[in-house]
């Protein structure tokens, strides 16, 4: 069997120690801008700027922040290394319909396999973003460790990438305003109630807000109880919290799905630069495996209405 490597890109929001575990050898960096002039490099890693200082500038209206994937020479030298070391590649990447990053990768594969044309690359588009990529990294890479090969692990990657569920509350709304996703006023009358939205994600890998609850703890019982309804086998599953600087918040719902629902295990990571720039201070989410997303997200919309209503 022919070896291989994984290689996701930065937005799958994996912790130093969840690679280490999960034998996640490398990944694909990529960029934020700051309009104050500052430009750094985006890692799994607070190395490049701290956690803190980071969502503080994001709350910061005077600065705006953008992202920019990996540059196609930048895929180039990553992806020509491992294929002149002999290694094939799946490519792991942000969803197409939220992110350019797939037609990077998707492009320079071409390129690199003109070169070295022995050297199998398969670009995977994941349709999920943030935890919900990392989730589908750690399952990959648990497959590859138990000697799967290359397309076994792409036939699960395809079979499983619509499966991926997440949910969880959040609770800075004024950066949900200033992305323009809703009215100010709504922003600060939300906050001042302390409003919470919580969403699952669309086939395409948006987040789409199925509820809105009042206060925190609130919130994450009835995460954990929509973890309970729409995830299947829970006992065997692994279960990824990701936060954006809500790291109490994370702890506090990680307790909770131990507790009630038992799974495999938790891991808890952060929302790093990449992600963190467009998902924004204030979320905590649990990632999960369910049947696959249904169309317009139906039957999440009728677990949630069951949930609530019950």
């Amino acid at each position: 069997m022919s070896k291989y490597i994984i290689l996701a890109d930065v937005t799958c929001d994996l912790s130093e120690e969840i690679r280490k575990e999960f034998g996640v050898e490398d990944y694909i960096p990529g960029h934020v801008h700051f309009s104050d002039g500052r430009d750094i490099r985006t890692t799994l890693d607070w190395d490049n700027i701290s956690r803190e200082d980071f969502y503080k500038a994001l709350s910061n209206k005077k600065i705006e922040v953008s992202t920019a994937p990996a540059s196609p020479e930048e895929y180039y030298l990553t992806f020509k290394n491992y294929a002149e070391q002999g290694y094939d590649i799946i490519s792991m990447s942000i969803s197409s319909k939220i992110s350019s990053t797939y037609n990077v990768a998707e492009s320079t594969a071409m390129r690199v396999k003109k070169e070295y044309p022995d050297c199998r690359i398969y670009c995977f588009d994941s349709y999920r973003m943030s935890g919900a990529l990392g989730l589908l990294v750690m399952h990959a890479c648990a497959l590859k460790n138990e000697g799967k090969s290359m397309d076994e692990v792409v036939e699960w990657l395809e079979n499983n990438k619509h499966k991926v569920h997440q949910m969880g509350p959040i609770d800075d709304l004024i950066f949900v305003a200033r992305r323009g996703r809703i009215t100010m006023g709504k922003a600060i009358m939300g906050s001042f109630a302390g409003v919470k939205p919580m969403g699952d994600c669309t086939r395409e890998g948006y987040v789409s807000v199925l509820t809105k609850v009042k206060g925190i703890n609130k919130a994450l019982d009835l995460t954990a109880r929509y973890v309970e309804r729409t995830a299947t086998d829970i006992k065997n599953q692994y279960v990824l919290i990701s936060h954006s600087n809500r790291e109490e918040y994370a702890e506090k719902l990680k307790m909770l799905v131990e507790e009630k629902l038992q799974p495999k295990q938790v891991y808890v990571s952060d929302v790093f630069s990449g992600c963190g720039t467009n998902i924004g201070p204030g979320m905590v989410g649990v990632y999960f495996m369910g049947e696959e997303i249904s169309e317009d997200l139906a039957s999440e919309k009728a677990v949630m209405a069951d949930l609530l209503n019950g």
